[in-house]
């Protein structure tokens, strides 16, 4: 890219990165002991508005994940892969934009899809594996696992998967095939089921949103996000003992439905089940942090926090009853929430609510404390940032989308700017961020906000950003040639297979 598109710098003022600086990792004295752990939480569904560091409006208590935003950096605009579950984690875990697999839209249904991540795919967990990590992943999956069946092609839950996580670079996976609210609602480890689904799961409806299904005697969906933290700090303390660097990704099943949280929260938040189960996310986080602080590994161990898209809760405005307290309500009054903070839309819209998310970074000692960026990212980014952090040479045929976020955690200015931003809607609607501008390929929401529109048919949209957050004003036909420089753009990235 020209360099006049450099995208905006940092609020803190920071200094210039050489392109002849050594690497972050040939700059330690002993690269195997100081290469940091590394910690990815994901919570599913969790909007920019419900975490009081982003929202101080906000009525749902999130102690843990404040101090982490004041011992750390705040990224103000920061932005999933896809706006809804599946296509973001594909990004995160392979640094590619979703739409460029064989997943153009929606997400994927266990069991009936196959995996979506090609096994000669280089991916995160596969690059640290190489540079000596012990890697596992706990939590939703959601990217694919292939069942047994029988003659007549019907699932075998209680037979091994053939391609799980431990397939494509994790050495462990404990966890749930999809969403909390799809089947089967069994735990794996590994490539096992650690239950048969010999019980059938009832259909529920919101806010303990579940569909009918098998299901383990054992598994209880109030009690999922309880066993996955447990889970997460016991491999904190095996592998802190162990002495060898680790990777732990935790994508957490919360607050997405079924919203369910465990009875001790009840009333944590006094706005319904919803904030509940935002604070008990929070109290995980604070239950990850504290196993950290305890096996005395937190100073050498980067923790990044993010959400996988926007909430799903809407915003009702002020000419609307306040049905707040009703838990069978989709949404708050405006009053009293706003879960995607000022951003239009809600999950699975092209509009920012679907893709503006929070995303904190704490690296102790390389990270200056209470900081804030303002520079447009993506989830893609993180394994270019690892690659980076660990001295590893991307290949040309991984990693396409991802831009190392390592300068700027070090203080730092990118060499070479990012390339702009593509967003992409529930349904396929694209549009792409670059600086304060922002176009929508389209003539709808692309999700769940009416009108939905499609992909790719005029009016489209474009909105400055700066000026105008919530998206209230199309200025495509005042600005045609920001317009058509976008469109441009938005080709290039999607035809040359890559914008790295």
């Amino acid at each position: 890219m020209n360099r006049r598109h450099f995208l905006k710098t940092c609020a803190f003022s920071i200094g210039a990165l050489s392109v002849g600086v050594p690497s972050f990792a040939r700059q330690q004295s002993s690269p195997r002991n100081s290469l940091p752990n590394i910690v990815f939480i994901l919570a599913d569904d969790m909007g920019y508005g419900d975490i009081q560091a982003y929202n101080p409006k906000s009525s749902i208590p999130t102690p843990h994940l404040n101090r982490l935003a004041e011992e750390g950096m705040r990224f103000t605009n920061a932005h999933s892969g896809s706006a809804v579950c599946t296509p973001t984690r594909y990004g995160i875990v392979t640094g590619r934009y979703c739409w460029r697999s064989r997943l153009k839209s929606g997400v994927l249904f266990p069991p009936n899809d196959k995996p979506l991540i090609d096994q000669s795919r280089l991916t995160v967990a596969g690059m640290l594996k190489r540079k000596g990590y012990y890697t596992a992943c706990f939590g939703k999956w959601h990217l694919g696992m292939e069942w047994a069946r029988d003659d007549q092609g019907n699932v075998d839950f209680s037979k091994s998967i053939k391609y799980g996580p431990t397939d494509v670079g994790f050495d462990e996976f404990f966890g749930i095939a999809g969403s909390l609210d799809m089947v089967p609602y069994v735990f794996y480890k590994n490539h096992e089921p650690t239950q048969e689904a010999t019980e059938t799961q009832p259909g529920l409806k919101f806010p303990r949103f579940i569909r009918k299904g098998p299901k383990a005697k054992d598994f209880d969906p109030g009690k999922v996000l309880d066993e996955l933290t447990r889970q997460a700090i016991s491999y904190i303390e095996r592998r802190s003992a162990a002495g060898s660097p680790f990777f732990l990704y935790l994508p957490l099943t919360a607050p997405h439905k079924p919203v369910w949280p465990a009875e001790r929260f009840k009333g944590k938040a006094n706005i319904g089940p919803y904030g509940d189960f935002v604070a008990q996310v929070d109290d995980s986080v604070g239950r990850v942090l504290q196993a950290l602080n305890k096996t005395q590994v937190a100073d050498n161990t980067l923790v990044i926090y993010s959400s996988d898209n926007g909430s799903y809760m809407f915003r009702w405005p002020e000419d609307k009853p306040d049905h707040t307290q009703d838990a069978g309500v989709q949404g708050f009054h405006i009053k009293n929430h706003e879960a995607n903070a000022q951003w239009r839309g809600t999950k699975a819209d092209i509009w920012e609510a679907g893709h503006h998310i929070p995303f904190i970074v704490r690296w102790p000692g390389k990270v200056k404390p209470d900081t804030r960026c303002d520079q447009t990212i993506c989830l893609t980014d993180f394994m270019a940032t690892c690659a980076e952090i660990t001295d590893f040479k991307l290949p040309d045929n991984a990693a396409e989308d991802s831009f190392s976020l390592a300068p700027i955690l070090l203080g730092k200015v990118r060499s070479i700017p990012r390339a702009p931003v593509i967003h992409h809607s529930g349904s396929g609607m694209f549009s792409l961020r670059d600086g304060k501008w922002k176009m929508v390929f389209g003539n709808g929401s692309g999700g769940r906000e009416k009108p939905v529109g499609k992909a790719f048919e005029k009016p489209y949209f474009l909105f400055d950003m700066e000026n105008d957050p919530s998206e209230t004003t199309n200025l495509i036909d005042k600005h045609p040639d920001i317009a058509k420089r976008l469109e441009d753009k938005l080709n290039n990235i999607m035809n040359n297979g890559r914008s790295r």
